[in-house]
């Protein structure tokens, strides 16, 4: 297992500064955040030009990039420039989310088996963040959503689940199904938490995924609204500090 840190820590960057932020923290791997509202990359600019956009990126930073993180649905058709600038980076991990509460369960197999089936062609891989709002907040749908496709996996964030009315503690049911990490400090009252007052316990969480044999990213990830900006690059150090101490 390794850290990695989210272009998301800094939203209000522009991509070179926020990897160039990430780099003065000491990580050297990054995932990208790709959102259509994001003053960094939007999933339409890497979609249209992909090679053009592997040249941005290696003009921009040193960082090693591990994953890519879709904000929102795509449609097939941008997910096919996305997979090609992933094989084209050695990205083999794209995050999508799954689909809204209430949408149908066989809808959202179609929508997947599609992603997959695209992805697959270029040796990269497909899983769908854990998130409340989503179908993917229901730990059981969740697993079932893997089971259900073929190469399926998920991005877990433990986070949004220790927040449900009942938490989700264990992971043990999640980890053969776990292809990438979202990580921060959360209580079961609030999503995000400072460093050290929150309740994730990563040493057991990383134990469960080290038995399925899960050597992959855990990744920093801060939620814009909650991040304090003049607390941020403390906020960053102190978890990965905290990681490479477990690792």
């Amino acid at each position: 297992m390794f850290v990695s840190a989210s272009t998301i820590c800094f939203p209000e960057s522009n991509f070179a500064d926020a990897c160039q932020q990430i780099s003065d923290l000491e990580y050297d791997r990054v995932e990208l955040w790709l959102s259509d509202a994001s003053p960094q990359i939007s999933t339409a600019e890497i979609a249209s030009d992909p090679d053009r956009f592997v040249m941005k990126f290696r003009d921009a930073t040193r960082l090693t990039p591990v994953a890519f993180n879709c904000d929102e649905d795509v449609s097939d058709e941008v997910f096919t420039g996305l997979s090609k600038a992933a094989k084209l980076l050695q990205v083999t991990q794209i995050t999508v989310p799954s689909s809204a509460v209430g949408t149908p369960f066989n809808a959202e197999i179609d929508r997947l088996r599609s992603l997959v089936s695209i992805a697959s062609q270029d040796g990269v891989r497909v899983s769908i963040k854990t998130q409340t709002g989503r179908l993917t907040e229901d730990p059981e749908t969740a697993v079932e959503l893997c089971g259900s496709v073929d190469g399926l996996g998920l991005t877990l964030d433990p986070s949004h689940y220790l927040i449900l009315q009942n938490p989700v503690t264990s992971f043990e049911r999640f980890a053969p199904h776990v292809y990438h990490v979202h990580l921060r400090d959360s209580s079961e009252k609030e999503l995000q938490v400072q460093v050290g007052l929150g309740e994730i316990d990563y040493s057991r969480l990383i134990a469960q995924l080290q038995r399925e044999g899960y050597n992959r990213a855990l990744s920093v990830e801060l939620i814009p609204s909650l991040t304090d900006a003049s607390s941020r690059m403390l906020e960053m150090r102190k978890l990965r500090m905290l990681l490479d101490s477990l690792l």
